[in-house]
């Protein structure tokens, strides 16, 4: 017997049942001693009551108490408030101890134990206790009024509600009837069918058979249901499909038998109970669906077979005859039930038959994760790839997370939740949400080749329990490991009834499978707003196992481009770099033809200092700058320049002054006039000039600035004595600064205004300006070409003119140019002479832009 200080008071759903549940003790006390005013709680659950684990029915609680206070527990199931009522015992004492055998819910009489009646009755004869009634309301319980309970102010009348389950559930062992010639059901103990056909029957008996030895069957609701109509079914399914299924019910063995073969290209089979089954199949999961729905209960699992979701509007297919869960969809929009339903599908392959249903639908959403392989898994087509969003009305309701092939597991599934499933489902905000639960991605299942592990299970379906305030439908698809399947169908139930998930142990998602999520970021961020491209961007690799870097620039790519380009078209050999800085900076940028340090026939030199010329490159968006690779490209007009020197017989030095691409403009934006060029592009061209041009043997040099090369090439004039070797110097500068010669050298000024030739675009605004005009006399062009590419194709054949008219005369005439000496000759005519005769020249340089950048 228990302690006299404790009261004990039973918390099993025996005692939650009625309206007015309330629990006093089997025996008051004769005694007429008065106790002090005591509080009973009354207590009630803010939504439906919901069934509690019937393991806990022979439990009891103890409540502490003493002789002279003694808490009562007065339980009642109301509507609106929580609420504690006084009783006054002024009389009598309470006995200690209350059997949870003798508490009551108002309507059944409680039969008491043998044993725990004996053990009352030894109490009673004891302590000359009188047994009042068992049954009834506290008035028959105490005849004295002081013992009424009495209801506070705030609670007028209590509102007579049924008991409503929180989680239902879908069964009947009719459905095992589908099954092959000659099945011999698998023994329990077996986890896999080996051989045999992996759709069996077991699969849903293992499963409810699971769900009942846990003590979850009895904490569910089962659903009464009936089979599908041709009605319901024609909400998704042609007529020819129906009387196809129809006719399985009335084939004779001989017709099974010759059409076995048909019928395993469409991966089934069929007996004459196939039609029963595929009808209750889809009947549970439409029962699930409207039952939820209508709040007969918060979420269901519908635990039923032949699965559905390969199933399409005109063929059955992939162990699916009708397509469960696309008819419960449909049913429930068709009754008004639900407008917006979202369907997750995370069987391992892919649900084709559910996304072809609503392909076009704006208010289905379907989501599903599978495995792809490149369309080559079941059911083997692009259907399934990332870039299948539906269309017309229905673009971008179909999303797709498709795994490249075998392995993926917990870490992946979660992450996909985290960055793609949840974030569009919040953002599409569903009525009903249903889970096309296929558990062939579990661990173990030799079809799916995954590992996700039965916790895993219970996480996604508790995130997806967030959703359409906890309408959801768990509908069984596939999964053949029966022991797999029946693990994850349990972590899955137990979250339907508010379970917290099994704790999932640290993991990181694959570096294949944050690449899916990228790349279907990308497509899906064109549909919906909550889709972040720059969270799910995978993260990138900063040093391999050896420690070096994985990484290589897009100038670094450049430069080998440029180097293989140049030897390979023109035989042109890399110029070595003494300077451990300049050899970082520009190693394999700096080219040279056979011989440079020897006098060529013509005794002729030219140096080419440019860039890379354009680099077109197209992004994926106006909002992204992910790199459209298949349409980005580098126009490099150099070859021009190249081959007319090569086919002169000069002599060339070809330079590539591009350090690294830019990225950003001056804040204080662009000048019209610099003092210098770039620091490390002059002390380059410097390097050149003392350890090769100027130990040259050629006399006559020609210096070519192209675009940014203009900077360089006159920070060499400005900072060498280049006058009596350098016998021309042409800038195509395009809309680029402008770097002015050496003002305190007036020899040189002179000598140079003679040498120099400058072209540009007839809109640079450097032409606007009268002072500059008047410094540049007659050595700056232009052209109505705009971009420094262009202008050079343009002004090619006047270049060619200009050098030969500045080279000696035993040259041009053994040259193969029909130079005359004439620097104005032979213009073309969308060139303008521009200035006079007086002031110095300047020369230009800086990036290739489409808007002026002019560096001071």
């Amino acid at each position: 017997m228990s302690d006299p200080s404790y009261m004990e008071v039973d918390t099993s759903p025996t005692s939650r049942q009625a309206d007015e549940d309330i629990s006093f003790t089997k025996n008051i006390s004769s005694i007429p001693e008065p106790i002090p005013e005591v509080e009973v709680e009354q207590s009630r659950e803010e939504e439906q009551p919901m069934e509690i684990d019937p393991t806990t029915e022979n439990q009891d609680q103890t409540v502490e108490g003493n002789s002279d206070q003694i808490g009562i527990i007065v339980e009642k199931t109301t509507t609106t408030t929580i609420e504690t009522t006084s009783i006054s015992i002024e009389e009598s004492n309470l006995p200690q101890t209350i059997s949870p055998a003798i508490l009551t819910n108002g309507n059944h009489e409680i039969q008491i134990p043998e044993a725990e009646a004996e053990a009352e009755a030894e109490i009673s004869n004891t302590n000359n206790f009188t047994p009042l009634p068992m049954t009834g309301n506290p008035s028959t319980l105490f005849g004295n009024s002081a013992y009424e309970i009495t209801p506070s102010p705030a609670e007028n009348r209590i509102i007579d509600r049924p008991k409503i389950y929180r989680t239902g559930y879908v069964y009947d062992p009719m459905m095992m009837l589908h099954c092959q010639e000659g099945y011999i059901p698998t023994s329990e103990n077996v986890i896999d069918n080996g051989p045999g056909h992996p759709e069996e029957p077991m699969r849903i008996k293992r499963i409810f058979a699971r769900l009942a030895e846990q003590g979850l069957i009895k904490r569910m609701l089962k659903l009464e249901f009936g089979q599908v109509v041709m009605e319901q079914v024609m909400l998704i399914h042609g007529e020819d499909l129906w009387n196809k299924v129809q006719g399985t019910e009335n084939l004779t063995d001989e017709y099974i038998q010759q059409s076995k073969q048909y019928y395993e290209q469409l991966s089934l089979y069929v007996c004459r109970e196939t039609a029963h089954c595929a009808r209750l199949s889809c009947g549970g999961v439409i029962q699930a669906c409207v039952s939820v729905c209508k709040q007969e209960v918060r979420n269901a699992f519908a635990i039923v077979r032949p699965p559905g979701h390969h199933a399409e509007p005109d063929e059955h297919m992939g162990f699916c005859f009708f397509n469960n869960v696309a008819v419960a969809a449909r049913e429930v929009q068709r009754k008004g039930l639900a407008k917006k339903v979202l369907i997750l599908d995370w069987d391992v392959h892919h649900g084709n038959g559910t996304q072809r249903a609503f392909w076009d639908d704006p208010d289905v959403l379907y989501i599903s994760l599978h495995r792809h392989d490149g369309g080559k898994f079941y059911p083997t087509s692009d259907f399934g790839a990332l870039d299948m969003v539906g269309s017309g009305a229905g673009e971008g309701k179909s999303v797709n997370i498709p795994w490249p092939g075998p392995g993926f597991g917990d870490a992946d599934y979660i992450y996909a939740f985290q960055r793609i499933v949840m974030p569009i489902a919040y953002e599409f905000a569903p009525d009903l949400v249903i889970i096309s639960a296929g558990f062939d991605a579990a661990d173990g299942d030799r079809l799916g080749e995954c590992h996700v592990t039965p916790a895993a299970y219970g996480h996604m379906t508790h995130m997806l329990s967030a959703l359409a305030g906890g309408k959801l439908v768990v509908a069984l698809e596939g999964g053949y490991n029966l022991k797999a399947i029946s693990d994850s169908a349990l972590a899955v139930a137990q979250v339907l009834l508010g379970e917290t998930p099994a704790e999932l142990e640290a993991h990181q998602a694959s570096e294949v499978a944050t690449e899916v999520i990228y790349q279907c970021a990308k497509v899906q961020s064109k549909y919906w707003k909550s889709i972040d491209v720059k969270s799910c961007e995978p993260p990138e690799i900063t040093a391999l196992e050896d420690g070096s870097s994985p990484v290589i620039s897009i100038p670094d790519l450049l430069k080998l481009h440029r180097s293989w380009h140049m030897y390979e078209k023109h035989q042109l050999f890399q110029i070595p770099l003494a300077s451990p800085e300049l050899e970082t900076a520009f190693g394999g940028q700096v080219m040279c033809s056979d011989g440079v340090y020897e006098v060529a026939s013509k005794g002729v030199l030219v140096v080419f200092v440019h860039d890379f010329g354009n680099l077109r490159v197209e992004t994926d968006g106006v909002a992204s700058t992910n790199v459209h690779l298949a349409n980005s490209y580098l126009i490099n007009t150099s070859d021009d320049i190249v081959n007319w020197v090569k086919g002169e017989g000069y002599d060339l030095i070809d330079i590539n002054v591009l350090k690294q691409l830019p990225t950003n403009f001056a804040s204080d934006g662009p000048k019209m006039v610099s003092k210098s060029g770039p620091a490390m592009e002059s002390q380059l061209i410097r390097y050149v000039w003392d350890n090769y041009i100027e130990l040259s043997e050629a006399e006559n040099v020609i210096l070519i600035g192209h675009g940014t090369g203009c900077q360089t090439i006159m920070d060499l004039v400005n900072h060498r004595e280049v006058e009596k070797k350098v016998k021309a110097v042409i800038q195509v500068a395009g809309l680029h600064s402008l770097v002015r010669p050496d003002p305190n050298n007036d020899s040189r000024r002179i000598w140079f205004r003679k040498a120099n030739r400058i072209y540009v675009p007839s809109t640079h605004p450097v032409l606007e300006e009268e002072r500059i005009q008047k410094r540049l006399g007659g050595q700056i062009f232009t052209s109505e070409k705009a971009k420094v590419v262009d202008l050079l194709n343009d002004v090619l054949p006047q270049i060619k003119q200009f050098v030969i008219s500045k080279l000696p005369q035993m040259v041009q005439t053994n040259g193969n140019g029909n130079g005359n000496g004439n620097e104005h000759n032979h213009l073309d005519e969308n060139l303008t002479l521009n200035g006079n005769e007086n002031g110095n020249g300047i020369s230009f340089g800086g990036e290739n832009s489409n808007t002026p950048s002019i560096v001071v």
